[in-house]
């Protein structure tokens, strides 16, 4: 670390650790929304999912940050970032072979090549993009999907073991019934099925901590909205963006929070901040 970031760090013991989910990142630069969001939150580490690009595609350079991009082979999808203002240790792009089990391939293709997570280590944690993949409306990748959560939980549990881990992003599962608004209606379907509750049940089982509900209880609280019926504008949302942490580390969190006030995507950031 230079000596210029050492003094940053120390200087900013309340660390910014934002997620968003941009749904196409040349999308939001276009709009102007991820240079406005920048100015007014100024993160300290922004994760991103769904960039939908590649680092030379995007002619925006933000000198404030070092920029860790993973994108997926097929151009136009997917794809995962972190932006920093502290350079990192180590960058790993996907999930290491030796934690998965079973083949991250089905028809649609290898999940290990769509871009899906990028890992950074920075001096007290790992950070941790993530976007997990949909299990698609007729349930087609929910099988692949189970496979994935048991590979990345298992990731994250080595990096726990290394050093404490803050892993956010697009988790494409509505945990409880008060994490989206209409869970009568949505019982089995993509996004709340037994399966991928079950799977997030299993992960906050492994030692990990959804900062958001340290916080706040009950529903109404949402960082995604359908882009149909006016969703958005009726709050008529699914809360499926989290940032979670090693037990250890979570009384460190000072702060979790939604930001539906963002807009620029069909999901809003979602942040912590921690003592570190």
């Amino acid at each position: 670390m230079s000596v210029r970031h050492y003094e940053w760090f120390c200087y900013n013991a309340g660390m910014k650790i934002y997620s968003w989910n941009v749904n196409g990142i040349r999308s939001v630069l276009n709009k102007g929304a991820l240079q406005s969001f920048l100015m007014e939150h100024k993160p300290d580490v922004l994760c991103l999912q769904e960039t939908k690009a590649e680092k030379a595609q995007v002619p925006v350079d933000f000198p404030e940050y070092y920029e860790y991009w993973y994108s997926a082979d097929k151009k136009g999808y997917s794809g995962t970032a972190i932006f920093t203002k502290t350079q990192a240790l180590s960058v790993v792009n996907g999930i290491p072979e030796e934690f998965v089990k079973l083949p991250l391939e089905d028809s649609y293709g290898n999940l290990n090549r769509e871009g899906r997570i990028i890992t950074v280590e920075l001096e007290n944690f790992y950070v941790v993009s993530v976007y997990t993949p949909n299990s698609k409306g007729d349930l087609s990748r929910l099988e692949i999907r189970s496979v994935w959560d048991d590979a990345f939980r298992t990731y994250m549990k080595h990096l726990d073991s290394i050093k404490p881990v803050i892993f956010c992003g697009d988790l494409n599962v509505a945990h409880q019934e008060d994490d989206l608004a209409q869970p009568k209606q949505n019982k089995g379907k993509h996004g709340f099925t037994t399966e991928e509750r079950t799977g997030m049940d299993t992960l906050l089982e492994g030692n990990f901590t959804d900062t958001f509900r340290l916080f706040t209880q009950g529903n109404g609280h949402y960082s995604w909205w359908s882009n149909f019926g006016k969703s958005r504008e009726r709050n008529v949302g699914w809360r499926i963006d989290y940032v979670l942490t090693s037990n250890r580390i979570a009384k460190k969190v000072a702060a979790a929070n939604i930001h539906p006030d963002v807009i620029g995507s069909d999901h809003c950031p979602v942040s912590i901040e921690i003592n570190v």
